[in-house]
């Protein structure tokens, strides 16, 4: 059992999480509150929450800015994220004031690969459109021209954003027999010796890949990677499928890409203004979209809690946590 921290400090759990997580926690701390909802909490209720607190746990909803740890107070030692990505803090505020953020790594590396194949998949073979079709009971018998898809095995697949994420993805492929071609700042020798894959600059992926999957972090380089014009480089009939971040594409020149079929289909799961979609998106066939679920497996969500769990004990008894983005901030 978790040695408890102190009498007098206080943690806030922004959303339920699985209770291994909030086991962990309240065998470690005397005062837990937790937002008992799916739904994120009003801003008001977060500033109100996090004062006198000494970790939060926090999700990609919750911006952590100056103004929340101001409302926190300098007694925060620690903001644990509940998600690899971090976009949500003002990381340069947190380092500063001496506060720690943690992530959630590795373990949800493979749930998101698989999401990202989901996508392609239903996407290529359309499914989603026919699953409708069936259901809506105007499926009339099978017919040889009937949704027609495109065939994935021996194909290119084009990774943007070759860490790890982006290499199970990749790696995924073998069983297709496709060719992987990658865009990534650094040289992923692993990816070359095992697949084959070659490293190129994004404007040739785009234009050799039959489906190109995003896998890069939300920043100031990356917001809008993906606009019109790169859209435009894409085959007519390529696939997107994006499982990063929303504002890393356009997403309303890919609504109107898609509408006009200047590319075959995408398979998003994350969107620009989450949870509302960029108008007509919805309308549209070759789009499937899912709810921003890229590391919801029962494993997954578990081991994210229990990792941001023992990220917040750690880093609230003043140790340095597993997986600290800012150790530069460890007093």
């Amino acid at each position: 059992m978790p040695e408890r921290v102190s009498m007098t400090t206080k943690v806030y759990v922004t959303r339920r999480i699985p209770k291994a997580g909030l086991s962990m926690l309240r065998s470690a701390f005397d005062a837990v509150r937790v937002h008992d909802s799916d739904e994120p909490p009003a801003r008001a209720e977060l500033l109100a929450a996090v004062r006198g607190c000494v970790g939060l746990l926090a999700m990609l909803t919750e911006r952590v800015d100056a103004e929340l740890l101001d409302a926190a107070g300098p007694q925060l030692r620690v903001v644990a994220n509940y998600a690899v990505g971090h976009d949500n803090v003002d990381l340069a505020e947190c380092t500063r004031r001496g506060v720690l953020l943690t992530n959630t790594p590795d373990v949800l590396t493979d749930a998101t690969a698989d999401l990202a194949w989901t996508l392609l998949m239903a996407a290529a073979r359309r499914v989603v459109e026919a699953d409708r079709l069936v259901r809506s009971g105007g499926w009339s018998g099978w017919a040889p021209l009937q949704m027609l898809g495109v065939s994935v095995a021996s194909r290119t697949l084009g990774i943007v954003g070759a860490g790890r994420i982006g290499s199970a993805v990749a790696r995924r492929s073998a069983g297709f027999d496709m060719r992987v071609l990658y865009c990534d700042a650094r040289a992923n020798p692993d990816l070359e010796r095992e697949l084959g894959a070659r490293r190129v600059a994004l404007g040739a992926l785009l234009e050799k890949s039959d489906f190109v999957s995003l896998h890069v972090p939300l920043t100031e380089g990356t917001r809008g990677l993906i606009g019109g014009r790169e859209l435009g480089r894409m085959k007519p009939g390529a696939i997107l499928v994006n499982t990063s971040r929303g504002p890393v594409v356009d997403e309303e020149a890919l609504a109107e890409a898609l509408r006009e079929r200047r590319i075959g289909a995408a398979g998003l799961d994350v969107y620009t203004d989450e949870p509302r979609l960029a108008p007509g998106l919805a309308m549209l066939d070759n789009a499937v979209l899912a709810p921003h679920m890229g590391s919801a497996t029962h494993e997954a969500r578990q081991r994210m809690a229990e990792l941001a769990a023992e990220n917040l004990i750690v880093g609230a008894r003043g140790g340095e946590p597993p997986n600290c983005v800012n150790l530069e901030a460890h007093g």
